[in-house]
């Protein structure tokens, strides 16, 4: 594991396409200074990554995309949720601190301990959550001085089976779960969702989406739907090669993006 790659990809799409492809969870890569922050050994690490990485989820989104036919923008990071989460906020809810799952991770999927206790986050934070923050805001700027809108579409990928660090994972788990916000997911977005999907639940086994928070609640311009594809449907778990099924649900991503599109 290197310094080499750069923490996140923006991909230009379309210039009158409103639609951000966001794909936060896809990559293992882990910086050399960050990793000798992480306690694990290299196989208990390996096996670590295999649970928490959304593998494929980056092919997945860059299929859609070439298949699309308003082709959309792609925000990737390219290290591990590992490094940071930059889903999390620094200030997040008590419950997920609390299960060591804040931006900065200290325990792993199965509880166990992946920082030491009482790590200083700051410095990850300024390091990398505060930058990966900066960029996707500006990327939803820049959607919605181009087109007047923002459509940001979570591409994400959770195991069929629970793990122990899931708060709310004794529900339904659906071939593909959509993630919602009151105020940034309207009811064309989750129809076109349905339609392109087929079998769907909504925030479950995970629920909310992702909006930076400069428009959180502020621009119903910027809507935003978490997808959540369920790992056995298109790879062997937990972190093996992808299948058949990848394509079938790029595919099935290509048709929203063409939906929220028009």
């Amino acid at each position: 594991m290197t310094d080499a790659p750069p923490p996140f990809e923006l991909l230009p799409g379309a210039t009158d396409s409103p639609v951000i492809l966001h794909v936060p969870h896809s990559a293992r890569e882990i910086p050399d200074a960050v990793r000798a922050g992480i306690v694990l050994g290299d196989e208990e690490l390996a096996r670590e990554l295999d649970h928490i990485t959304d593998a494929h989820t980056d092919r997945i989104a860059e299929l859609a995309a070439r298949a699309a036919g308003v082709t959309p923008w792609r925000f990737v990071n390219r290290l591990s949720r590992l490094v940071v989460d930059p889903e999390r906020f620094p200030d997040e809810r008590e419950e997920m601190l609390a299960a060591g799952m804040g931006a900065v991770y200290t325990r792993t999927t199965h509880g166990g301990v992946l920082r030491p206790e009482g790590v200083d986050a700051a410095p990850l934070v300024e390091r990398y959550f505060e930058p990966y923050a900066r960029a996707m805001a500006q990327t939803v700027a820049d959607r919605l001085a181009a087109t007047g809108r923002a459509v940001i579409i979570d591409v994400h990928s959770y195991p069929s089976r629970r793990l122990p660090y899931e708060l709310h994972g004794e529900g339904p788990r659906p071939a593909v779960c959509l993630g919602t916000d009151s105020f940034h997911t309207p009811v064309a977005l989750l129809d076109a969702a349905r339609e392109a999907f087929g079998e769907t639940e909504l925030d479950t086994p995970f629920g909310g989406t992702y909006v930076p928070l400069e428009f959180h609640g502020k621009r119903p311009e910027v809507s935003a739907l978490m997808v959540e594809i369920r790992r056995d449907t298109y790879m062997s778990e937990p972190g093996g090669p992808a299948g058949p099924g990848l394509e079938r649900l790029a595919g099935a991503l290509a048709g929203l993006v063409d939906a929220v599109s028009r």
